[in-house]
């Protein structure tokens, strides 16, 4: 580990299999100890405030899918490279569903199989990760193909 990354243990921090360290976490929750992000994905039906590193606001309403899809995906790849020179997190309001879905998509990226990555993130993230059954086949028809 660097002194760039997460601590493997603090709260929230999810190690995906190729060993890239994210952070997924509720904005609503109070900010988690030690240090802050060098990159955020924010995943919310209206714009995030100014948060004080470089990040992205992907429109996505509570309980229901990403507004689109390829700019997910597009930030998800940025999340990825972030994470291997720095501090990268995921965040929605609670951060269970919307963050839950979205840290399944990236695992989908980084190897795992689409089928199994629901499972997967409630594993290693939450239990109660990816909240609603479209949020569910959401993550079983992401694939790590672009199209």
């Amino acid at each position: 580990m660097t002194h760039h990354e997460w601590e493997p243990q603090a709260t929230g921090v999810v190690a995906l299999p190729s060993g890239l360290l994210i952070r997924g976490r509720g904005l609503r929750d109070p900010m988690p100890g030690g240090h802050a992000p060098t990159f955020g994905v924010y995943l919310l039906g209206e714009p995030q405030p100014e948060f004080g590193w470089e990040s992205r606001w992907v429109a996505w309403p509570d309980f229901r899918l990403p507004r689109d899809p390829a700019y997910l995906r597009a930030v998800l790849k940025e999340v990825l490279t972030h994470a291997r020179a720095g501090r990268a997190e995921l965040a929605c309001g609670g951060g269970r569903g919307r963050t839950g879905t979205a840290l399944a998509c990236l695992a989908i990226l980084d190897g795992v199989p689409p089928g199994s990555a629901v499972a997967w993130v409630r594993e290693h993230y939450h239990p109660r990760a990816v909240e609603t059954p479209w949020q569910k086949r959401f993550v079983r028809s992401w694939s790590c193909d672009d199209g």
